[in-house]
């Protein structure tokens, strides 16, 4: 039996006082109530309860599990910066709990191995600052040294986490989530939403960044901003009604799949003077402007099984080399669902589908007022391969060439309902292509 039992037992009446007593209280509802509470609390120290919050006696003397660091609870400090100041120089856990916290000033982690994480959309962070600044900021110390004492030239910090947790701002603040020289950062399961800037800006943290699971929405700017960053994971994150959703510049190695993007001012993805990237499985629909571009010295990048949905226009090469862009659908969209420029070459194009709302029997699922479904434009380029796609009811033309177009393999492909340029094509091969008109329309059976 351990103290705390001894001194509660020694202080409380026991079992048999209590039933000599018990007959003379019956009359006094207060002294029944009393005996009940004394004998529940005799029952639980026999059979070790501990009432939530609190810990058994015998294990506050049992020795620490080396090497571990205690979780700081943010709920026990005057501020969440005050928290994130008082994880030590190894890095820990803070955790926040569910609450409106308004900041004025950036929350900033200049520590690695940190873990910052709260109650899911309970825990909401909102930046009322009207001034340009951050909500949060996570970069190296301004006063890092090497290990001999002289100041980094290149300071980095590795590994901060963050996840759960809803972080909002205003049309006059600045970024939602700004990192700078963060490796293998990652954000898992955050709202990042209305701040007046991007949502979450990763600037050259070449080192694995992994964004997923989010909820990016309504920023001012870029959604997700990415400059110099390698090795990137984007997956099962949802972007809407930013300015534009994804941007990838000075990087390589994007992994963009399972997004959803709807809804965009502007542009969907926008990936620039990057190479060796894929862009699959993604739902992109509603951008005014175009769905995926790649512009400035783009190489060896794939864009396939994505959904190009109602927007202004589709995939847009405008400087792209060795690209392949296989098994997209293309539907409704109101120009250009794939242009290939005259600074982009060496592009396959294959299995892909362009058609309209046609939902058969002659019919459309559309109004009237909402049938543009374009095809592909070739504007004076060269080396392309276009194979075994479909393109339906497109208009103005299936494929639009734009002379001096040449150097095209153009075969098997199944053209129904459309115009088309493809004769057009110069130093070319046309081959195994099938023209077909619309399907006929089957009359109502008669009663």
């Amino acid at each position: 039996m351990n103290d705390g039992f001894t001194k509660a037992v020694f202080f409380l009446p026991r079992i048999s006082e209590l039933r000599e007593v018990l007959p003379v209280m019956k009359s006094s509802h207060t002294a029944v109530k009393f005996s009940m509470l004394a004998l529940a609390f005799l029952i639980s120290l026999n059979s070790g309860f501990v009432i939530a919050g609190q810990e058994k006696e015998g294990a506050k003397s049992k020795a620490r599990l080396p090497g571990a660091r205690p979780v700081i609870h943010a709920i026990n400090y005057e501020s969440i910066q005050q928290a994130l100041d008082a994880l030590p120089a190894e890095g820990g856990v803070v955790m926040l709990p569910p609450g409106h916290f308004e900041i004025d000033q950036p929350l900033v982690i200049n520590k690695g191995d940190v873990l910052l994480m709260g109650a899911g959309s309970a825990t909401h962070i909102h930046n009322k600052n009207e001034e340009g600044k951050d909500a949060i900021a996570i970069h190296p110390p301004e006063d890092a040294k090497l290990p001999d004492g002289k100041p980094d030239p290149k300071p980095r910090i590795w590994r901060v986490q963050l996840q759960n947790f809803r972080v909002t701002g205003n049309e006059k603040s600045g970024r939602g989530i700004n990192a700078k020289w963060v490796q293998e950062i990652y954000i898992h399961g955050v709202t990042c939403s209305y701040h007046g800037s991007d949502g979450i800006f990763l600037d050259f943290c070449f080192e694995d960044p992994r964004v997923s699971d989010c909820l990016i929405t309504y920023n001012k700017a870029t959604g997700l901003n990415l400059i110099g960053c390698h090795d990137i994971v984007v997956s099962a994150n949802h972007f809407e009604e930013n300015l534009d959703a994804l941007r990838c510049a000075d990087g390589y190695n994007l992994c963009m799949s399972g997004n959803n993007l709807d809804d965009h001012l502007r542009d969907g993805v926008i990936i620039e003077n990057t190479y060796g990237s894929i862009v699959c499985a993604n739902m992109i629909e509603e951008c005014k402007g175009r769905a995926i571009t790649l512009d400035k010295e783009c190489y060896g990048i794939t864009l396939s099984a994505n959904v190009i949905a109602h927007n202004g226009s589709g995939i847009i090469l405008d400087d792209a080399h060795g690209c392949a862009v296989s098994a997209n659908t293309f539907t409704l969209l109101a120009a250009d669902a794939l242009k290939i420029g005259p600074k982009s070459g060496r592009i396959t194009v294959t299995g892909n589908n362009f058609s309209n709302s046609y939902i058969g029997n002659g019919q459309v699922k559309r109004r009237t007022n909402d049938l543009k479904a374009a095809g592909l434009t070739l504007d004076k380029t060269r080396g392309v391969t276009v194979s075994g796609n479909l393109f339906s009811s497109v208009r103005p033309k299936a494929v639009e060439v734009i002379e001096p177009t040449s150097h095209v393999l153009f075969g098997n492909n199944l053209l129904i309902d459309v115009e088309s340029d493809h004769e057009k094509l110069t130093d070319s091969i046309i081959k195994n292509t099938l023209v077909a008109p619309a399907e006929p329309v089957s009359k109502p059976a008669e009663k």
